[in-house]
């Protein structure tokens, strides 16, 4: 394990005092978890979902996102990309260590000094959202490496964003889906977690499901490329 994870990790063990001193005046909004699979009344320590298989790992990962984004980002930051007084949760390990940690913060939340700094999150959001919120944390790609491709991610947007308003594309999809499948191949976690959800593999995937997709491809790399 590199330094700088280990000193990520220790970050999130200590809880520093600044951290995140805002959240606790913001209501928790409920996630639909109906699309994914059960997992019992006890409380797990380890994510089920990541080897409940491909389909449902990847409907983890877009419910977590809506769940993210609604409860979280607001400290955490979009795409899970620190501002630097909340904890960077991309460090927290893909295993059991680091789901039992994430989900004892997820259930119980994080009082300091009488101040609540982040609301529990156990009843009003349930188990499933924890796991899936968890599931979309540690896919989060290592935004240095996605970075090296930054000038080819954006010459692909361009282009599929020209063939959308055209209606139709002037060189070969198929070419264009398969370079990025390439780079996000390309692109780790911090978290140590197989799948890397970058932009990449999101407007691949966009096309190889329905390769005349260019605009959502686009619009797709047009927000991921924004994110820094």
């Amino acid at each position: 394990m590199t330094t700088t994870k280990l000193a990520a990790i220790a970050a999130l063990l200590m809880l520093p005092a600044g951290w995140a001193a805002a959240h606790g005046d913001v209501a928790p909004q409920p996630v639909n978890t109906d699309a994914l699979p059960d997992v019992g009344e006890e409380w797990l320590i380890e994510n089920p979902y990541r080897a409940a298989g491909a389909e449902t790992y990847a409907k983890a990962i877009e419910i977590g996102s809506s769940g993210y984004n609604q409860n979280c980002a607001r400290c955490h930051g979009l795409e899970v990309i620190s501002g630097g007084l909340a904890p960077d949760l991309r460090y927290l390990e893909a295993e059991e260590y680091g789901d039992e940690w994430y989900m004892e913060r997820f259930r119980l939340g994080y009082t300091q000094n009488g101040t609540t700094k982040m609301p529990a999150f156990e009843e009003v959001l349930g188990q499933k959202a924890g796991w899936a919120i968890r599931t979309y944390i540690e896919t989060r790609p290592d935004q240095d490496m996605l970075d090296e491709f930054g000038d080819e991610l954006h010459k692909i947007r361009d282009d599929l964003k020209a063939w959308g308003e055209a209606g139709e594309a002037a060189g070969e999809v198929s070419a264009v889906q398969t370079r990025l499948a390439e780079i996000a191949a390309k692109v780790d976690t911090l978290s140590g977690a197989d799948l890397a959800d970058s932009v990449a593999h999101r407007a691949s995937e966009q096309l190889k499901a329905d390769p005349t997709a260019f605009s959502k491809a686009a619009e797709t790399l047009t927000i991921g490329l924004s994110v820094n």
